[in-house]
């Protein structure tokens, strides 16, 4: 097939059709979230792409699509008027916990980095088939959304991966189960992401479930049936999110000013705070997950198996840690759950194609020790010639800088391009050209390396050699009838 003709046609000739279709933008700008309601319903047949409004700043710049594929996933499309012939195949963050794909998402995903569009790069991202965990599920998600847009659109000449937060995961994973040094990916952008895996990057969070009940006492209160905590949440609690957070502010004031907390609430944060390494303003976020997310984890996911543990750990940093220790509860994982969370979402450093990250320091959800978990894990797989790692001296997880996304979209491109690998100083050098453009900042600190990830999280036995999970105990597991998580 003639690939420059089959691209200017798209799908059902909408491509062809630019001039109707600008002025169709300009009459639903503003509309996408309306446009997006009237997709199919869940349990529908698959929707292939159809038009809908841009996001306002891109209405005049590209042509976009939303549709549904065949496993349920709602996703969006966007192609540049002047499209470099690039894609870029997005992973997004949560997860979230919906029974089924949301519509909304993918739109949500496109508004926040329409900066790719405005590069000239062609974006899609999948809302994925539904919420809840799932990392091996939102992988085969994207990959499925990269193979329609190749189908509808024709094969792109360069096609990236990027992942934010758990996208980032998601995305890492993209990279081992498809990334082959013959494509279809020739590389990927892993921005703020959380690379240590789940058999280890959420022990911060199950360290924070325990503490926090250690000293409030309310997740269960004395008087409701009691479970244990690495169950996050009971499968039958009614507790919403709004609970949560007045559970949360009635035994430590987190949400009122500090003068206006009682002696018992100051002592209850400080001691919360310190012991787990939290910062404040995230708390209500990480026990959120570690409530919500970690009952996901194991009651939908793993059958209501333990993959978590704390037998080992001792804590450190509260007025009285000895006290502290002897009264925290304590738990040891089953291994067969172990085994399908880290299956899922464990990192092999399995990399063929170039990998650049982005990660700001002062992260306060993702650690940027998780970038010491990602460069150990390519090491530790001999793997690391594939990888470049840069950080910013941002303080935020959801979003960094529109020239920084910009700049390192270009490094990568460059990379693969020329197969000059570059350096962090060199992308920290070649940011202020976008940012000319989209005056956003550019925060770099090229000389800067982040600790272990060992020295954030305390490891429990045997974790602290990376990978997580080696390419060999992949291959063996993949064997195991029902391994892992399904989708």
């Amino acid at each position: 097939m003639n690939r420059s003709r089959h691209v200017t046609r798209g799908p059902r000739s909408f491509l062809s059709r630019r001039g109707r279709w600008r002025a169709v933008r300009l009459c639903l700008a503003g509309a996408v979230v309306g446009a997006l309601a009237q997709a199919p319903a869940t349990g529908a047949e698959e929707a292939a792409p159809a038009p809908v409004a841009c996001p306002s700043a891109l209405a005049e710049k590209a042509t976009c699509y939303t549709g549904r594929d065949t496993n349920g996933a709602y996703y969006a499309i966007a192609i540049p008027e002047d499209w470099n012939k690039s894609l870029v195949v997005h992973a997004h963050g949560g997860p979230d916990l919906g029974d089924g794909s949301d519509p909304e998402r993918s739109i949500g995903d496109l508004q926040r980095w329409q900066v790719m569009v405005d590069q000239g790069y062609a974006w899609a991202g999948s809302s994925y088939r539904r919420g809840g965990y799932g990392t091996r599920m939102a992988a085969t998600d994207t990959e499925n959304l990269r193979r329609l847009f190749t189908e509808e659109f024709g094969r792109p000449q360069r096609t990236y991966v990027h992942g934010q937060s758990w996208g980032g995961n998601v995305a890492a994973k993209v990279v081992e189960m498809y990334g082959r040094a013959s494509g279809p990916y020739d590389g990927a952008l892993l921005t703020n992401g959380v690379l240590g895996g789940g058999s280890r990057g959420y022990d911060y969070r199950v360290d924070l479930r325990v503490v926090y009940q250690y000293y409030c006492a309310n997740l269960p209160r004395p008087s409701e049936p009691q479970y244990p905590l690495w169950q996050g949440l009971r499968p039958a609690s009614t507790l919403t999110t709004t609970g949560m957070r007045a559970r949360l502010q009635e035994c430590t004031g987190y949400a009122s000013p500090p003068e206006e907390r009682t002696a018992l609430q100051q002592r209850n944060l400080d001691d919360i705070l310190a012991v787990t390494g939290i910062p404040e303003r995230t708390l209500e976020s990480h026990l959120r997950f570690a409530v919500f997310t970690f009952r996901d984890i194991v009651h939908k996911r793993l059958g209501d198996r333990n993959p978590f543990t704390n037998e080992g750990v001792r804590y450190s940093g509260s007025h009285d840690d000895k006290a502290l220790n002897a009264g925290v509860e304590r738990f040891t994982a089953d291994p067969t759950a172990v085994r399908d969370l880290s299956y899922d979402s464990d990192l092999t450093g399995k990399v063929k194609i170039p990998v650049l990250t982005l990660h700001a320091i002062d992260d306060p959800t993702a650690f940027i020790e998780h970038e010491a978990a990602y460069r150990d894990t390519l090491t530790g797989a001999h793997r690391d010639e594939h990888l470049v790692q840069t950080f910013t001296n941002e303080h935020e997880h959801s979003a960094l800088s529109d020239s920084e996304y910009a700049n390192s979209l270009a490094s990568l491109d460059r990379w693969v391009r020329t197969g000059d690998k570059p350096t962090p100083r060199s992308i920290a050098a070649s940011c202020a050209a976008f940012d000319r453009t989209y005056a956003t900042g550019c925060f770099y600190d090229p000389a800067y390396r982040p600790s272990s990830y060992a020295s954030r999280v305390e490891p429990r036995p045997g974790g602290t050699a990376w990978p997580a999970m080696t390419a060999a105990q992949e291959k063996s597991w993949s064997r195991v009838e029902g391994v892992g998580i399904a989708p």
